[in-house]
């Protein structure tokens, strides 16, 4: 049986396009969004998760794709953004005929869609979706996994807020509350760990946690213990969504700087944040990591040439925290101001 393949709109007419695939010889139940092409070809991560249901999916979608292109404009890379769900349990052996199947999805965006590895996928699923397209990065053996990356810009992020808040970078005594210990999260801890920073973990997955509290020395709290923890710092790890009105009232730190994207439930929990003092290090500027390490592959970048960009993001953030200053605006309006402004400019 042929997989169907259905175009998607959306009303606000933001999105360049958003198309969904059911293949059932494959259990494959994907979605595929470009928010914008502007910079160039849209690239984002394949996210393999179990939703509530496909409206849930596609709302991922959509936020991811749009981060995407954000990202992309502020790290200054030439490309846009979009993003691809899969949708079901991540954890199937028969892996194959699934990425095999998305492979020939991606195929069909001609190349102006480019996908690599994100939450719930690996390097060895890439290699099955390069069977199928040749519009794939993240592949083992060439750029390979962005998480050390990405975990690198995070921290030089984290240096840049504690120097905009404390006038130092210096991170030496201070207390990181991370959400998320998987290979990002741990990857983060270990760069903090070595600065001398003192950890608090927490992550739905036990073991993982415990890595960082035997490897690390972290203290471990319960998943819904890390938001009222008395730190400095708060890093997100995990999953979006999760600065809400539930959350924000617990938070006890001086700021927020983490690996997640879409952390703001909606812009107003930027809002918030700003009302209670919290500075807030908004997420598609300082988890970019992961698109530069990309660019090694689809560009050419040397590793030398990647690691100086990821170091940029450093500069990138005062620049959005200064802004946000002279404005008198939120951080995350700051940073979306700026991306906006090279959108624009190359639209022309």
């Amino acid at each position: 049986m042929s997989p169907r393949i259905s175009e998607i709109t959306v009303e606000n007419g933001e999105y360049e396009r958003v198309v969904l695939c059911l293949d059932e010889d494959s259990g494959y139940h994907g979605i595929i969004a470009i928010h914008s092409t502007v910079l160039g070809p849209a690239v984002g991560g394949t996210r393999f998760w179990h939703y509530e249901d496909e409206e849930a999916a596609l709302r991922d979608a959509l936020r991811l794709s749009r981060g995407m292109t954000y990202k992309c404009a502020l790290a200054e890379v030439p490309f846009g953004g979009g993003k691809s769900i899969i949708i079901g349990d991540n954890k199937v052996i028969d892996r194959g005929p699934i990425f095999r199947a998305h492979g020939r999805f991606v195929e069909t965006f001609g190349g102006c869609y480019i996908t690599a590895e994100d939450v719930g996928t690996t390097t060895a699923d890439m290699e099955y979706v390069r069977k199928e397209t040749c519009y794939v990065a993240g592949l083992a053996g060439q750029s390979g996994d962005p998480s050390p990356v990405t975990a690198r810009g995070v921290f030089r992020a984290i240096q840049a807020a504690a120097k905009y808040l404390w006038d130092s970078d210096s991170l030496l005594g201070r207390s990181v509350a991370i959400q998320g210990c998987g290979s990002v999260g741990y990857y983060l801890a270990d760069y903090l760990h070595r600065v001398g920073a003192k950890l608090i973990v927490t992550d739905i997955d036990a073991a993982r946690a415990h890595r960082l509290v035997t490897e690390l020395g972290a203290l471990r709290v319960g998943p819904e213990e890390i938001y009222g923890v008395r730190a400095d710092i708060f890093a997100p790890c995990a999953l979006g969504g999760i600065i809400n009105d539930r959350t924000i009232p617990q938070l006890k730190v001086a700021m927020i700087a983490g690996a997640a994207n879409n952390q703001l439930l909606e812009s107003r929990h930027g809002d918030g944040l700003s009302e209670r003092g919290i500075l807030y290090a908004p997420d598609y500027v300082i988890n970019a990591g992961g698109v530069i390490n990309g660019c090694r592959e689809l560009l050419g970048w040397s590793s030398s040439y990647s690691a100086t960009k990821v170091d940029e993001i450093y500069g990138t953030l005062l620049r959005v925290f200064n802004l946000a200053k002279v404005e008198g605006i939120p951080p995350y309006k700051a940073a979306d101001r700026l991306a906006e402004l090279r959108l624009n400019a190359h639209a022309i």
